[in-house]
């Protein structure tokens, strides 16, 4: 196909690159705010990953990377345990399973990765993924995800309600762009609820340099922190199939032959991996900017650098960050609870439109331990080695899946 589908880098569609971003920006900064990452390298990262990937895929798929939301619940226990900087080697790991994964891909064929990663795994742990989160969020709706700083539960539940609130009114009643960016809509409405509930505090904002160099971090090897982040690569992972149908069916091409899923899943993660490199969160394609694509009709992918292009240059103002540092908790708290939900129904989805019978007994048995495994707490040791949660969850998936016998039925 030619025309609006073929790579055109022109200067016309630099304002509909800055709306693409406009739309991703609200999911690009909430991964950060919430982990304790820088937000001026996120959106660096994110220009920059998409860079990686349109040349790994030869500019031929109209897609915008950023801030992959399944990361966040190990991001956040990472950072909490072994620092920013030993986290990042556990992210640009997981970058590199996709690597090996694309490597399977070119080697053996898509049904190999169906195989090993069937949605009765994937789905409950993409479901552990949001449940896991679940306290984080409600702790930060009331009030409470800040020791130091308690604020009043009247105050936060007020500002947290809003923010919710005014995310699922745009998500539902939306029309056109507000559609697509009920996230950013959200943080707005919450933002200017929290400013009159005097719970913003706006004195970094005057403090920051207009120009500044984003804080780069460089990551540490620490083997316990890339056993407990690998496994959750998983997930995202198997998401990136559906991202990249998604953009297809939009289109109307099929990205899985041409410039083929082995070649995309490598730029997603050579993108995950360089991001990880200077301190930002692991890349993955935005199914808002998909929707975005298919309200504008933006084919052409050279919007999608213009978008890219216009985060690394935003990623240099200072300001943007000390800004968005000033955002009080329970806004993020009230999105939280929508969001967090929304990765567990995503995983839901994901078994029950595979149409497995839960109830069969194979089934039952790799689901519900999946469950109970990644949500209960359970963990094991060795040495210094542990593998708990999320990580725990994904490797328990796979190696049911593999060693279990099938049933009769199958």
């Amino acid at each position: 196909m030619g025309g609006n589908f073929d790579y055109k880098f022109r200067a016309r569609d630099s304002i509909l690159g800055a709306q693409m971003l406009f739309v991703a920006f609200g999911a690009l900064v909430l991964v950060p705010l919430l982990t304790g990452l820088d937000s001026n390298v996120a959106l660096f990262t994110a220009g920059l990953g998409t860079l990686v990937f349109q040349a790994v895929t030869k500019g031929k798929v109209p897609v915008f990377l950023a801030s992959s939301f399944a990361f966040i619940a190990p991001i956040s226990v990472g950072v909490a345990k072994w620092g920013i900087a030993s986290t990042m080697s556990g992210l640009a790991a997981a970058g590199v399973v996709y690597i090996l994964l694309s490597l399977i891909i070119r080697i053996k064929g898509s049904r190999v990765i169906e195989k090993i990663l069937p949605p009765v795994v994937t789905g409950p742990v993409i479901m552990v993924i949001g449940l896991i989160l679940a306290p984080v969020a409600v702790k930060m709706a009331v009030g409470e995800a800040d020791a130091s700083n308690i604020i009043p539960q009247s105050k936060a539940l007020l500002v947290s309600m809003s923010a919710l609130l005014a995310t699922i009114a745009a998500t539902l009643l939306g029309r056109g762009l507000v559609r697509l960016i009920p996230i950013l809509i959200g943080i707005i409405t919450g933002y200017v609820v929290a400013w009159f509930s005097g719970l913003v505090d706006i004195s970094p904002v005057y403090s920051a340099k207009w120009f500044s160099v984003p804080d780069f971090v460089l990551p540490e090897f620490n083997l316990s922190a890339i056993l407990f982040i690998v496994p959750v690569a998983i997930a995202p992972a198997i998401e990136h199939f559906g991202d990249i149908l998604a953009i297809g069916q939009v289109t109307e091409k099929d990205y899985l032959e041409d410039p083929g899923i082995e070649n995309t899943m490598l730029g997603d993660g050579l993108a995950t991996s360089l991001a990880s490199m200077l301190g930002g969160p692991p890349n993955t394609t935005y199914s808002e900017v998909t929707g975005a694509v298919a309200l504008t009709k933006a084919f052409n992918p050279g919007v999608m650098t213009w978008a890219a292009i216009i985060a690394i240059v935003l990623s240099f103002i200072g300001k943007i960050g000390a800004l968005l540092s000033t955002i009080p908790s329970p806004v993020m708290g009230g999105i939280m609870l929508l969001l967090f939900g929304a990765i567990m129904v995503v995983g839901m989805n994901n078994i029950v439109k595979a149409q497995s019978d839960v109830t069969e007994p194979r089934n039952l048995t790799i689901i519900a331990l999946i469950l109970v495994f990644g949500i209960g707490g359970m963990s094991f040791s060795a040495g210094k080695f542990t593998l708990e949660g999320i990580g725990l969850a994904g490797v328990l998936g796979v190696m049911l899946n593999l060693l279990l016998p099938k049933t009769r039925e199958e």
